[in-house]
């Protein structure tokens, strides 16, 4: 598989050395300083995109990217209240967008059990749900877009906005916190990622399940498949 990186920080460089190590080819490395000069005959080098920049600048690689009719991974979050826009390019442009605010299948699992509990839990009363996130100094939004689709997943089940904590502190890949607090008892789910691997598996495994297809597409859409 023939790649393009659209973004070379952390994320980036981790996953341009598992695709090495799987025998794909990174074609291109686009970061800002060099994005000004990629041409599309370049961009179109590469079977499929994987993004990983900054809210600021994601968009705008997604429409760029689009354009040159390539298959686009998102895993930059903080710019999903533009989902709407992004969607209507990619049905424009009859091209393929698969977005997560976390590729992690375990982060993914966890999101389902989390949906289970809450509507467990919605049937008793006296619980009342919260969020908390950690992540390390570097991450740029908060909260983070784990901690928003974990909210969303719970908000479906409980029919309300559940308050979300962040933390930022040194070195921490990413730790989610759901808690559902009552008068007798507290339950807590916990999803620890001990380190970027996760994600960058995922975000691989996607890149390779999403050439040939059109339209959006997220995690669910992949687990959902034997």
């Amino acid at each position: 598989m023939r790649i393009a990186l659209l973004g070379y920080g952390k994320m980036g460089r981790y996953i341009d050395r598992l695709a090495t190590e799987a025998g794909d080819e990174v074609v291109l490395r686009i970061d800002a300083d060099n994005r000004d000069h990629i041409t599309r005959e370049q961009l179109r080098t590469a079977e499929v995109a994987i993004e990983f920049s900054r809210p600021d600048a994601a968009v705008a690689n997604i429409e760029w990217v689009l354009d040159a009719g390539i298959p686009l991974v998102v895993g930059t979050t903080g710019w999903l209240d533009r989902l709407d826009k992004v969607t209507e390019r990619v049905e424009a442009t009859g091209g393929a967008l698969f977005w997560a605010s976390n590729f992690s299948v375990g982060v993914n699992i966890f999101f389902a059990a989390a949906r289970q509990l809450a509507a467990a839990l919605h049937q008793q009363s006296g619980y009342t749900a919260t969020i908390e996130e950690t992540h390390h100094t570097e991450k740029l939004d908060a909260p983070s877009g784990t901690a928003l689709t974990l909210a969303e997943e719970v908000r479906g089940a409980l029919g309300y906005a559940v308050p979300i904590t962040s933390h930022r502190e040194p070195d921490v890949p990413g730790t989610h916190l759901l808690r559902f607090h009552s008068p007798i008892d507290t339950l807590e789910l916990t999803h620890t990622a001990h380190s970027r691997e996760g994600f960058a598996r995922g975000a691989l495994t996607a890149a390779r399940w999403l050439p040939g297809r059109r339209g959006v597409y997220t995690m669910r859409d992949l687990l959902a498949e034997p």
